[in-house]
Formats: structure tokens, C-alpha cells, sequence
């Protein structure tokens, strides 16, 4: 007779209560209650997976040090145009996301009807494409999100120096990298997103204080002498600043983990909406008010901090931001950890975490490197969101939610259906359509074309490896002025 769990169909809808009661049960069975003191501890700043934790994971991994180069888009863009292009990624962010996250149920739900369990393995979307629609896509996939993944890592730890070069710049910001690489390597110790409460957390308050300072600042100094705001200037100056927003808005490379570590996982759709939302507080109005007090002056100065006048206020905002983009390089290599350690065969092992800590270890090297050779703090995310983002959380997901569901009979076994704002397929079928299309002319297109032109033009102009990219010129002892390698 046949097993009983294999007998059901393979899918169904309204299954996600069953999936999640699983869920709770392995926490459970995994996480016996410690009632001392450092148990209660632990469970309040450590173990997360509620829908709290997962809004404040998706909100902080949203917007990081890019809050910082939205500004100098809208001096690429103009006012209007950045606004607009701000609230349209935000939607088909939202979108791609809700395909990704439709996806996930569908492949998990799946497989725990054919009676497999995910007690010691954290799914990923490279395993969800595999397992509905084969190798070939397990690969287009994890090559793609690998990649992205990295040169998250990598922009969050250029931004790490920049940052701190704001505040001491007797060390250049070549040698801040090298100290931050270094720094980063703590991440290995974090084992899933299920332990980034706490990071979350505090890290959603430190770019909401950011994002607030500069527009409040910005206010209050008011415009510099002989402001100017000619945006758009040029197509490539335009087309780079509208991917660096579809950058801002395309954070959802590590969708499937932040899912995973959620007791309800089927809720993230509606998480990351509100998300987003609440980054559009923050991202608008610092975003309009610092090009509104300085201009033009943005397009030679990437890092938004580094015209606000030095205060004890710009300082701490400065330090906030700093420890955010550390939590950030979290955020972003997390996946390859876990990725590293199914490469390795340890994700499963029973090993000493540290063990399998230490394995992670030479994921951060590439990182470090590409870091310290591709110094471009602005100009790097423009690139890595038009050859990367387009096609890692915004073309794949929506071609592969079109490609599994192309048959009758997948579609009505689906554990989603459309929704009630686009309530039959063929609208689902038009709108990823749509989306696909823009982000293949616009984002690809010309976004490629003006990010490689201007990544291309960074290192004619300051070379690869440079010691202090946009450092301001800077006295050497009274012999002569000379460029403190600009």
C-alpha cells in the first residue's frame, strides 16, 4: 500500500496553515525552552522568525548605503523623474518579489507532501528552480544570485570606508577597506536570518535617523551659494541615476532565506510590501532635500554625507550608517555562506558550528578584493543593477512563475492565485510580460549602456585599486597643494 503522505496530490491550495504548523512544531523540537536567565536572553535578541523580524530584515536590507547615492540620482534624474522612477521600482520590486515568494510556497509545500523536512537545511531560490522547472534553471539561477549576492557584499564594504574616511581621513579610504574586510569576517559566525533580530532591528533605526538627518539638515543649512539643478544633464548621467533607483528597489536577491527563517512564511508577500512602503519615508524626502540644497554639486560627490557640514549630529549619523552597511555585508553574504556550505557538504553536518563557521571563511576573500580594486562608491551600484539586478530578482522570477505555471493543470493545483487586483492569469501573464520587457529595454538596455560607459569612465579617471576615490584635495605639509588621490 502506498505511503499515505506521497498519495496526496502533489499541490494544493490553501495549504500554507499545514506548512506553517510544521514549521512551529521543528522550532520547537529544535529550540526546547531554556528557562535560565542567558536562555531568555537568547531567545529575545537571537532567535527570530516572526513577521516582525522578517519586516525588519527586508526593510533594513532594502535601502543601505544607496540612501546615500539617491540623492546624486536625482541630480542625474531631476525632481521629477526621481520621484517617479522611485515609485515605480518600488511597485514591480514589490512585484518580482510576490513572484519569487509565490514560487517558494509552491516548490515547499511540494516537498513536504512528498515527505521531506527542513530541520537542518535552509531552502534557496537556486533549489526552488531546480525543483520546479530543472537544472538548467538551478544554474542560470545560482550564477545570477552568486554574483549579485557578492557585489552587494562588495558596494556595502566600499561604502564601509567611505564612510569612515568622513570621519578620519588620516587613513585613506584603501586602507579603511582592507581594515573592513577584515572586520567582516565576524559575519561567518551568524548562522541564518533567523539570528539577525537584533541586527534588524537596530539596524532599520540607524538609516531611519540617517535618512531623517539628512533631510532635516539639509533643510535647515539651506541651499549652497549659486545652486543649480539641471537635471538631466546627459542620457548617461539620466539612464545611470534610473538604475541605481531599479539597485535601491531590487534587494530581493535573499527573498527565499529572510522566507525561510519566518514561522509563516506565506505572509512575506504582504511583509515586503509594507517594507517598502515605510523605505519611501525615508528615501523621497532625504532624496529631494539634499538635491535640493546642493545641486549639481552631487554629480562629483556620490557619498550625499560628504557635503553636510561636520556636527556632532553628521558624526553620529556617519557611525550610525557605518554599522548599518556592516550589518548589510551580513545581509548579502549570508546566502553565499550557506551556498559555500552545501558546495562543501558541512550545511547539514552535525559538527561544531564553529567548524562550519570556519568553513565560511574564504567566501569574504573575492569579496575583499573586488572591493579594494573597484573603489567607484555611486557608479558600482548603477552597474551591478543593470547586468545583475534586471535579471537576478526581477527578469528570472517572473519568466520562471510564467514558465511553471504554463500548463492548465499547474495552474490549478497553484497554492496562490492571482489576486484580487489582477484576478485572472492572462492579467498575471500581461503584467510579468510587461515587466520583463522594461527591464530588458530600459534597465539592460540603456541602463547597461550608461552604467558600463561611466564604471568605464571611474577607472580611466581614477584607476583601478585607487587609494581615495572623490577624496577632496588636500594640503601636504606647506611645500605645495597637491590632489590627495582624486
Amino acid at each position: 500500500m502506498a505511503n499515505s503522505v506521497t498519495d496526496k496530490p502533489p499541490s494544493h491550495a490553501g495549504n500554507y496553515s499545514e506548512m506553517e504548523l510544521q514549521n512551529q512544531r521543528l522550532e520547537s523540537d529544535r529550540n526546547i525552552p531554556d528557562p535560565s536567565m542567558k536562555g531568555k536572553i537568547n531567545r529575545l535578541l537571537w532567535h527570530g522568525g516572526s513577521v516582525g523580524d522578517a519586516w525588519f530584515s527586508a526593510a533594513s536590507n532594502q535601502v543601505a548605503q544607496v540612501l546615500l547615492t539617491l540623492p546624486t540620482s536625482f541630480a542625474q534624474l531631476g525632481y521629477g523623474s526621481g520621484v517617479a522612477f522611485q515609485v515605480f521600482y518600488g511597485i514591480v520590486g514589490c512585484w518580482a518579489c510576490y513572484m519569487i515568494s509565490w514560487l517558494y510556497m509552491e516548490y515547499r509545500i511540494r516537498k513536504e507532501r512528498e515527505g521531506h523536512n527542513f530541520k537542518n537545511h535552509i531552502i534557496q531560490w537556486f533549489e526552488v528552480l531546480d525543483g520546479l522547472l530543472g537544472s538548467r534553471w538551478k544554474w542560470v539561477g545560482l550564477t545570477f544570485n552568486c554574483t549579485y549576492c557578492l557585489f552587494g557584499a562588495v558596494i556595502q564594504l566600499i561604502a564601509c570606508a567611505s564612510n569612515t574616511f568622513l570621519i578620519n581621513d588620516h587613513i585613506n579610504k584603501r586602507e579603511w577597506t582592507y581594515i573592513f574586510g577584515a572586520v567582516s569576517m565576524l559575519t561567518i559566525f551568524i548562522p541564518s536570518f533567523k539570528n539577525y533580530r537584533i541586527w534588524s532591528f537596530f539596524g532599520l533605526i540607524m538609516i531611519t535617523y540617517t535618512a531623517w538627518y539628512m533631510t532635516i539638515a539639509s533643510i535647515i543649512y539651506g541651499q549652497t551659494s549659486g545652486v543649480t539643478h539641471n537635471g538631466p544633464v546627459s542620457r548617461v548621467l539620466y539612464f545611470t541615476g534610473a538604475t541605481n533607483i531599479l539597485y535601491t528597489f531590487g534587494s530581493h536577491a535573499v527573498t527565499v532565506e529572510i522566507m525561510h527563517a519566518m514561522y509563516k512564511p506565506s505572509k512575506f508577500k504582504y511583509v515586503f510590501l509594507l517594507a517598502t512602503l515605510y523605505v519611501f519615508t525615508l528615501t523621497i524626502p532625504s532624496a529631494v532635500a539634499v538635491y535640493w540644497a546642493f545641486g549639481d554639486t552631487l554629480l562629483t560627490h556620490a557619498n550625499a554625507l560628504s557635503l553636510l557640514p561636520r556636527s556632532a549630529a553628521r558624526d553620529v549619523a556617519v557611525v550610525l550608517m557605518l554599522i548599518h552597511q556592516f550589518i548589510t555585508v551580513g545581509f548579502a553574504v549570508t546566502p553565499l555562506y550557506i551556498m559555500w556550505e552545501k558546495m562543501l557538504g558541512v550545511h547539514r553536518s552535525s559538527r561544531a558550528w564553529v567548524v562550519r563557521a570556519l568553513c565560511r571563511a574564504p567566501v569574504m576573500v573575492p569579496i575583499w578584493f573586488f572591493a579594494i580594486a573597484f573603489p567607484f562608491f555611486g557608479p558600482i551600484n548603477s552597474m551591478v543593477g543593470a547586468l545583475l539586478v534586471t535579471f537576478t530578482v526581477y527578469i528570472i522570477p517572473c519568466v520562471a512563475h510564467m514558465a511553471f505555471y504554463r500548463s492548465a493543470a499547474s495552474r490549478q493545483s497553484s497554492v496562490e492565485k492571482p489576486p484580487r487586483f489582477l484576478p485572472s492569469w492572462t492579467a498575471v501573464y500581461g503584467g510579468n510580460i510587461v515587466l520583463c520587457v522594461w527591464i530588458l529595454v530600459v534597465g539592460l538596455g540603456f541602463g547597461g549602456w550608461a552604467s558600463v560607459t561611466n564604471f568605464i569612465k571611474q577607472i580611466e579617471t581614477f584607476g583601478i585599486f585607487a587609494e581615495c576615490y572623490q577624496c577632496p584635495v588636500k594640503s601636504v605639509h606647506s611645500v605645495a597643494n597637491v590632489s590627495y588621490h582624486t
